[in-house]
């Protein structure tokens, strides 16, 4: 005998314990690759430094632009620029363009962003509807909230102050930007079809066929009850919702109909350029002061928000940037950027620029001009 003692094998509960461990992790492991988190890539930075307002430079140039896949109507929030692709989005340096965050799934489709109230909201397909909503910080990108939200294939997004409004083929609804509430969800009535719909600073403005007759609906931005409801002419061959910021307005054919946020009476109509494709040209509406500012085929219209007369317009290649104080307006115009008097439009000061595009909302951060059409972002310094 050699004195060693035969190799006794482990129990079989161990092997057992061991096999089932094994098989746990590869799942594991399996499910990680398959899931959304996998698929998703997602980075934060430090939040934007304060950027104090100053003057433009004499000549701007382009300092960098952007193409978007969708364009949000909201892109400039706590320092930072939104830019959107396929699958994601990322906020960038207004001067340089480099990115500061990003937020991107690889399994899934970007429906529709905006920036809003401190945070950027988007809203992801991930099957055949638009069903995952997401709040990131905008100055850092941390993830603020995540919830499922029950939009049709297509969604279009506008915000306000504190409302997000998602239309889509499901309805109406409207988030929380800063939290996970859904507010309020609405179908049209049966015999009605929605035609556009937008939110601003009086609430979320409706336009629907019921029948054989063309409505205007204003909803309380918050609860979603109808504040007030209206048939309009229906002659023209095209209608649409222009904005609903201080002012309700509605583009009929070759003229605006201006109504009034308390009860949807006609304000004043006014009368549009010939031309232009009346189903898709960019219809814009901001609010500042007591102004409403509508643009609409190369034309800035200032509207008084009691009256709904027009107090001003001139032509512009799409919306101004507002200042802090809302008594300055920087508008856009042929080989120029031009800063106007909110109160009477005159001339303040003039920046010399290349050819911009049409249809564009501006933005300023510090001495950085933004601009954001249906197909880019751009830069201006």
């Amino acid at each position: 005998m050699d004195g060693t003692r035969p190799r006794r094998l482990p129990p079989l509960r161990i092997w057992v314990w061991t096999a089932v461990t094994l098989v746990v992790a590869a799942v594991a492991v399996l499910l990680w690759r398959t899931s959304d988190a996998a698929a998703t890539s997602s980075t934060t930075a430090a939040a934007a430094p304060d950027v104090p307002a100053s003057d433009l430079a004499a000549e701007l140039t382009t300092a960098w632009s952007a193409a978007v896949t969708p364009p949000a109507d909201r892109v400039v929030q706590d320092g930072r620029v939104l830019v959107t692709d396929e699958h994601g989005l990322a906020m960038v340096d207004p001067a340089t363009g480099q990115e500061a965050w990003h937020y991107r799934r690889a399994d899934a489709t970007l429906c529709d962003a905006t920036a809003v109230d401190g945070n950027v909201v988007a809203v992801f397909r991930g099957t055949g509807r638009c069903d995952e909503a997401v709040g990131l910080v905008a100055a850092t990108g941390v993830r603020d909230w995540y919830r499922n939200v029950p939009f049709g294939p297509e969604l279009e997004l506008t915000g306000t102050g504190r409302i997000v409004l998602a239309s889509s083929s499901t309805g109406l609804d409207t988030l929380d930007p800063t939290g996970t509430t859904l507010r309020w969800h609405r179908d049209p009535a049966a015999d009605c079809q929605v035609v556009g719909s937008t939110v601003g600073t009086v609430g979320v403005a409706v336009l629907q066929r019921c029948g054989g007759s063309l409505q205007v609906q204003l909803l309380d931005g918050f609860s979603g009850d109808v504040v007030w409801t209206r048939d309009v002419d229906t002659g023209a061959d095209t209608a649409r919702i222009a904005g609903a910021d201080q002012l309700v307005t509605v583009v009929l054919g070759d003229r605006v109909l201006v109504l009034s946020p308390a009860d949807g009476t006609t304000l004043t109509q006014l009368s549009l350029p010939a031309g232009g494709d009346p189903l898709t040209e960019p219809l814009l509406q901001t609010g500042t002061g007591d102004v409403a500012l509508l643009w609409a085929r190369g034309i800035l219209h200032a509207l008084d928000r009691t009256t709904g007369q027009p107090r001003w317009q001139l032509p512009a290649l799409g919306l101004p940037a507002v200042s802090a104080d809302e008594s300055t307006l920087t508008v856009a115009e042929d080989g120029a950027l031009v800063q106007r008097s909110a109160r009477d439009g005159s001339e303040r000061a003039r920046s010399r620029v290349a050819a911009l595009p049409a249809g564009g909302r501006t933005a300023l951060v510090g001495p950085v001009v933004v601009q954001a059409t249906a197909d880019e972002v751009r830069a201006l310094r």
